[in-house]
């Protein structure tokens, strides 16, 4: 079907009021331009335009939301019908071209990401490409979503403001954090303030991301370090250090027997088990141990290669901890599922290396 003898029904199509009709003539128009798009020019990507907007005007969601997806990834897609599906508040008809289509400018990018919902910003997100001018929009209007899709888009760029508010945001925000902290182009001032307020577990994964970064990340630890200077109960762990000694020598100190130990109250052999496993003196880990941070007690356990319940297990050793609310250890567990062992014994490197300098300095531990 050539143009010519299609408009002569567009007309009819649209008097008659009949839906079928419209979608008919849609999809009938909307294959010619996308069979030879590429060769149109932009007089006649404009008699598209017009005719597909007509036809587009009172179709269903389903309909608009197809049209999107078909039109969102041509490159000379008809302007007009592209804002027209870009604007409308169902974000499933206007994703598809807010995250692909080339034809919407930072102009029209800017007002949709000022007054349409999450949906469509969470969209607008995901783009190629997105100017400081559009990204301060998305980091200050968007909700955690929005802030976690455009921190991790390598073809995303930010302001002093843009970065100033991910940082900012990020204190509350553990996923956004190491997303931010992950970003090559972030102001090293910026970064330093994103590490003085991040949990350890952010920066351990931080310092297995950013090897470039470690020693800024470490210098950062350092200056957070004394938390844990302040008296403590003294513990002997001789008795326990000797037992679970013997236990890895025979061969059954096993993750369930560092879990028991944990269940029954057994704290010294606990903490002297924990020890061994993660290969760190007794004094880091009794440190971490009588700390009132959960997240910084994540790192040995991780790198001892303990699991999710007995690590929990061992952090309610601490009186502290024992009856911290639900949501807090949730929190932790995830915290716990994102590191790696490898960045969890990173750290403990850096903690003992600091203690055998420094003797009596406690590991770091967040502010």
């Amino acid at each position: 079907m050539h143009i010519s003898s299609l408009i002569d029904d567009l007309e009819d199509a649209i008097a008659s009021g009949s839906t079928e009709k419209r979608l008919n003539s849609l999809w009938s128009v909307l294959d010619l331009f996308m069979d030879s798009a590429s060769r149109y020019s932009e007089e006649h990507v404009a008699l598209f335009d017009d005719v597909i907007l007509k036809l587009a005007a009172e179709i269903e969601t389903k309909a608009r939301t197809r049209l999107a997806q078909r039109l969102a990834p041509v490159a000379n897609a008809p302007v007009k019908v592209i804002r027209s599906l870009a604007f409308d508040d169902d974000a499933s008809v206007a994703s598809p071209v807010l995250s692909q289509s080339t034809r919407l400018n930072d102009g029209d990018l800017i007002a949709m990401a000022n007054t349409k919902s999450q949906g469509h910003l969470a969209a607008i997100a995901q783009r190629p490409a997105l100017s400081a001018a559009v990204t301060d929009v998305l980091v200050d209007r968007g909700n955690s979503e929005v802030a976690r899709k455009v921190a991790v888009n390598s073809g995303a760029r930010f302001s002093q403001n843009g970065f100033a508010t991910l940082v900012k945001r990020a204190e509350q925000d553990d996923v956004l954090a190491e997303a931010t902290g992950k970003r090559a182009d972030i102001p090293p001032q910026l970064f330093e303030q994103l590490l003085a307020k991040a949990t350890e577990t952010v920066k351990a994964q931080l310092m297995a991301a950013r090897p470039e970064a470690a020693e800024e990340v470490q210098r950062t630890l350092g200056k957070v370090a004394r938390e844990l200077q302040s008296d403590r109960p003294t513990r002997d762990y001789s008795e326990a250090q000797h037992l679970v000694a013997l236990m890895n020598r025979e061969g059954r100190l096993s993750e369930a027997a560092v879990l028991e130990f944990a269940r029954i109250g057994k704290f010294e052999e606990a903490i002297a088990a924990l020890a061994l496993r993660c290969s760190a003196p007794i004094d880091i880990i009794d440190r971490l141990m009588q700390g009132n941070r959960i997240d910084a007690l994540l790192i040995p356990c991780k790198a001892a290669g303990l699991a999710w319940p007995t690590t929990r297990a061992i952090i309610r050793l601490n009186p502290m901890h024992s009856a911290t609310a639900e949501d807090a250890f949730e929190a932790a567990k995830q915290d716990f599922t994102k590191l790696s062992v490898a960045a969890a014994q990173r750290i403990m490197r850096f903690w003992q290396v600091r203690s055998t300098v420094t003797p009596g300095m406690p590991p770091p531990m967040p502010s």
